[in-house]
């Protein structure tokens, strides 16, 4: 694969893609909105910032089929390879201790400083799911109003 500018390839990538979910607004004044299920988007948001493809450093943080969650962080390599080109760092101890990797990852070492939000925000709530699916924690009962 030929390396290209990042910004290229978003102005190639920003209006077709297969990873792109268009879903319409409420109103006909909110107009529609614009989804990504690529990896390496933390929001699922399609927009440069976030996008997995266009960026040559991205952060993704997803669950594991152990309920357990990783951090998947792209590499040098990964411009001229596939798969090979991405880290992965197991986040299996407790919330302090992972929320200081995330922010050394993406912060300290200057790799993606404006994703350090946006990489605890889908850390909490992974986090979550997890303890829901190993039973720790119940879900949340729906309202169901008056009966």
């Amino acid at each position: 694969m030929v390396a290209a500018a990042d910004s290229l390839v978003w102005e190639l990538i920003k209006n077709n893609n297969s990873s792109m979910r268009k879903m319409n607004g409420r109103t006909s004044r909110s107009g529609s909105i614009r989804f990504s299920t690529e990896r390496g988007n933390l929001m699922s948001r399609s927009t440069y910032k976030y996008s997995g493809l266009a960026n040559s450093k991205t952060i993704d943080i997803s669950a594991t089929d152990d309920n357990r969650a990783v951090l998947t962080v792209k590499t040098k390599k990964a411009a001229t390879s596939g798969k090979s080109g991405k880290s992965a760092i197991a986040l299996n101890k407790d919330f302090r201790r992972v929320e200081k990797t995330i922010t050394s990852q993406a912060t300290d070492n200057y790799y993606r400083p404006d994703l350090k939000s946006a990489a605890l925000a889908k850390y909490t709530t992974v986090y979550r799911s997890n303890r829901v699916a190993k039973g720790v924690k119940k879900t949340v009962p729906v309202k169901k109003g008056r009966a």
